[in-house]
């Protein structure tokens, strides 16, 4: 059986979802948690604890806690894959693989990957799924020096990015994020199963290990109806986050 500062973190872990305490707002004061809970003013602040060592809460001494995220939200500030954002949600991430080529890196490629022109490097179209529903398109060009493994994942494979974790120990450490909109094209539209022309959320990145190594970019449009971003603003932090659309 859970300890009662667990069962605390998890209501107001749950609480923060139902945005019962939105971003950006206060949490009550700890005296009003305590007696809410009816517990003592220590295992509120062993609740609190959690949720800060989460990142879904933040504080300065003698403050009240600030709501930073919620579960159902990504920081940008912090680099995590589409099926660890979706896992965080308590989602189920779905991938499949709709086309996989070997071609010549094009002068865009050798800049971003930081490899001769017509070096040999993998394009991946990828439709990734939330419980089922496709929700995004990756466009993922990869580095030539890990495209053979990113090649022997099976079609369906959930999360690349835990699968080379797993097969080679390698871990995506920075990414840079480009955002705007785009129209839906005929087979984006196809692929994704909205009218033609239907505005879509597009990221481009780029990613690289943590000696700055570039392990890929990637051209990724959203169903603008599944997935929206926001952006919470402070002096101190300018954090953007991917969340499913209301």
């Amino acid at each position: 059986m859970p300890a009662r500062h667990e069962e605390i973190a998890e209501e107001l872990r749950r609480a923060i979802d139902r945005e019962e305490y939105t971003v950006g707002s206060l949490l009550p004061a700890e005296t009003d948690l305590a007696a809410h809970y009816g517990v003592s003013r220590g295992t509120v602040r062993q609740a609190v604890a959690a949720l800060t060592a989460e990142g879904l809460i933040g504080s300065r001494q003698g403050a009240r806690r600030v709501v930073l995220a919620s579960r159902r939200s990504q920081s940008f500030a912090e680099l995590r894959s589409f099926a660890q954002w979706a896992r965080a949600m308590g989602r189920e991430a779905t991938g499949h693989v709709v086309s996989q080529e070997y071609l010549p890196a094009t002068a865009a490629d050798a800049v971003r990957l930081q490899l001769r022109e017509r070096t040999p490097v993998l394009h991946v179209l990828r439709i990734r799924g939330l419980d089922g529903e496709p929700v995004l398109l990756e466009r993922t060009v990869y580095a030539d020096w890990i495209s053979p493994a990113v090649a022997a994942i099976e079609p369906e494979c959930p999360s690349v990015t835990q699968r080379l974790f797993e097969d080679t120990g390698l871990v995506f450490a920075y990414g840079e994020h480009v955002i705007d909109a785009v129209a839906a094209g005929a087979r984006d539209a196809d692929l994704l199963g909205v009218r033609r022309t239907s505005p879509l959320l597009r990221v481009r990145r780029v990613t690289t290990t943590r000696e700055g190594r570039p392990v890929e970019w990637s051209d990724d449009r959203y169903r603008s109806d599944a997935v929206s971003f926001s952006v919470h603003n402070s002096m101190d932090n300018n954090a953007l986050a991917r969340k499913t659309a209301e």
